[in-house]
């Protein structure tokens, strides 16, 4: 498959005049081609229309095409074949084996989802017939389901190409729920994202569904984000990534007219107690793990680990308790 640098609207793949983003190859600095070009919110107002127009009749998909489809974009991930692999490779520097087995991951994960969408047992759906004789009050015909929520914006994790990212769990469930996906594919990998998103788009073309049920957009900035998650077109988001950038994204949902759930996986510090009868004993062995920790992967994996002090620990547990509770005598336990 011949990467194009576009943004794949719907059925259509355009190319747009936005800043520049480029995937680097980490271990030697190159500029990998082709180039890549923001999108605008123009690019958002179009995905949002079709994602939009194609809600109402995606969500009322029966489960064994909204199933076939899951396994389509599997089956179309899987065919990419070695090319899919060395692109991850040069974009990310993550070596061969993980990818591979990211891409099992990631293909693995869509087939579950749609045994679970055969299976249906995810509707909950709930009948209770009429009682017309009932006293005092007669009961009327209740019946419920889970239905979608309606579109959904994705945003592409920089760690996990493929698990994480366009066609990660965070699309597979939405789609798996009948709800069309908007991805804001993440610029550090665009050409991974670009075979992914084709490999989606194709899927959506074989099982005959409305365009609008996928859509893939590059940016390097903010405004296409921020744009995404402020349109009244979508329902949920889901988020890999900052803490910061999650939280921004939380506040503007939030703010919204109509508030949206946003699924954040935002980074986090992962408290390490040291005390000090284990810093005299075991200090070497504990800095080779704390530095292990912090560069499994190639660093992107989330396992960064923030050190305390027995000191540090209690000043901080002190300022967390209520002032009549408050002692200077604080257990501090080891994690």
């Amino acid at each position: 498959m011949t990467l194009e640098g576009k943004q794949l609207i719907g059925s259509q793949a355009i190319l747009t005049q936005g800043s520049v983003i480029q995937g680097i190859d980490p271990s030697s600095g190159e500029r990998l081609e082709p180039i890549y070009y923001a999108g605008s919110k123009a690019e958002v107002e179009r995905a949002c229309e079709l994602a939009e127009k194609a809600s109402n009749r995606y969500s009322e998909t029966d489960l064994d095409t909204r199933a076939t489809f899951l396994e389509a974009i599997a089956e179309n991930i899987e065919s990419i074949g070695d090319s899919l692999i060395e692109r991850a490779m040069r974009e990310s520097g993550l070596p061969r084996a993980r990818l591979e087995g990211e891409r099992g991951r990631t293909c693995n994960q869509l087939r579950l989802f749609a045994n679970i969408v055969r299976a249906g047992e995810w509707l909950d759906v709930r009948i209770d017939p009429a009682l017309p004789e009932r006293q005092p009050v007669p009961r009327v015909d209740l019946r419920q389901r889970h239905i979608s929520l309606g579109p959904v914006a994705v945003f592409g994790a920089s760690n996990f190409p493929l698990a994480f990212s366009v066609a990660g769990g965070d699309t597979a469930s939405a789609l798996a729920a009948g709800c069309p996906v908007i991805v804001k594919a993440h610029s550090a990998h665009p050409g991974t994202s670009e075979l992914i998103g084709r490999a989606i788009q194709a899927s959506v073309s074989e099982c005959e569904l409305d365009e609008g049920v996928f859509s893939l957009i590059y940016d390097s900035g903010f405004d296409v984000g921020q744009a995404l998650v402020s349109d009244k077109r979508i329902k949920a988001v889901g988020f890999t990534g900052s803490r910061s950038g999650g939280t921004a994204l939380m506040r503007i949902a939030q703010d919204r007219s109509e508030p949206i759930p946003v699924y954040a996986e935002m980074s986090s510090i992962n408290p390490v107690f040291l005390l000090p009868e284990a810093l005299k004993t075991r200090g070497p062995d504990l800095g080779k793990a704390f530095v292990g920790s912090l560069n499994m992967g190639a660093g992107q994996f989330c396992t960064s680990r923030g050190s305390w002090s027995a000191s540090r620990a209690r000043a901080w547990t002190h300022s967390l308790m209520p002032p009549a509770r408050r002692s200077n005598r604080v257990a501090v336990k080891p994690c």
